[in-house]
């Protein structure tokens, strides 16, 4: 039974699972953690959580369950200070977006390691923080789970359990699988919407013309308002697949330009018809939480 609930990191992705457990009827005790003090009483203003701490070894030193819902890079740092504390049934279980580096940390510091469950939830928006969280975020998204051999069937059920009340859609895949899926759909979009805001900034010194975007660029580079920290952490800790499909991007990239530079209509028109059909027919609606079919 979860009837203690640790939370740390208070803010879009932690702040709307303990939403949307609450919607559900979950009775737990909330336990925020975090660094600022205000954005914690401002969480328990809120109602996401009942009660709030700064230390992270005093909130999880008899908690139920642990999420850690921080940038990937300060989960290492949580692991390590968590680890002489928490109780050798606490489930901990972590929201990140790469998964393999979250795993190695996990193993290297828990010493109950099998009760660490990966996990991914594959929602969010590009706003960050305390006020950003709300209840239905997760409702018909996927959640990717990412179990290893020696995680506990009791500890996995339970954190399945959990987010299936959030309303998410439950997957289960190989961590490194993971990882390189991940480096391509979600993680090289974001790379792709910062270097164009970027690139657009510096041309803007030259020739004023951000103030003539419309509402194209405006939908391409939404995810460009996303926290920085967060993706700078995602870029170091997927390094591999992240460069492994920027590579492929590039490749792709380079062959546009020669299209272009060519004259060469037929690749071009070949090329966004290619482009089309499968945005049309096999990208997943984010609003339904199931891949579209063919017509």
């Amino acid at each position: 039974m979860t009837q203690h609930i640790t939370i740390v990191g208070v803010g879009l992705i932690g702040g709307s699972f303990a939403l949307a457990l609450r919607e559900a009827g979950h009775k737990a005790h909330f336990v925020g953690v975090g660094r600022n003090s205000k954005s914690l009483v401002r969480a328990v203003e809120r109602g996401i959580v009942d009660s709030w701490s700064t230390s992270i070894t005093d909130a999880t030193a008899e908690t139920d369950l642990v999420l850690l819902a921080t940038p990937v890079g300060a989960i290492d740092k949580v692991l390590k200070l968590i680890a002489p504390t928490v109780r050798s049934d606490t489930i901990v279980t972590d929201a990140g977006s790469v998964k393999q580096s979250v795993i190695d940390s996990a193993r290297l510091h828990l010493p109950h390691f099998e009760n660490f469950v990966p996990a991914h939830p594959i929602a969010g928006t590009e706003h960050s923080g305390v006020e950003a969280g709300f209840a239905s975020l997760y409702r018909g998204k996927r959640l990717i789970l990412t179990p290893v051999a020696e995680t506990s069937t009791d500890a996995l059920e339970t954190v399945a359990q959990l987010w299936q009340s959030t309303g998410a859609v439950l997957e289960r895949m190989d961590p490194e699988h993971h990882d390189a899926v991940f480096a391509a759909t979600s993680h090289l979009p974001h790379m792709l919407a910062f270097s164009l805001v970027e690139t657009l900034y510096r041309m803007d010194k030259e020739l004023p013309l951000l103030h003539h975007t419309g509402g194209g660029f405006a939908d391409y580079t939404r995810i460009a308002s996303s926290d920085p920290v967060m993706w700078r952490d995602v870029c170091l800790h997927n390094r591999e697949a992240l460069l492994a499909s920027l590579g492929k991007y590039k490749n792709g990239l380079d062959s546009l330009v020669a299209a272009i530079e060519e004259k060469d209509g037929d690749t071009l028109e070949r090329l966004f018809k290619t482009a089309k059909q499968t945005r049309d027919t096999k990208v997943l609606p984010v609003e339904k939480g199931v891949p579209r079919k063919s017509e």
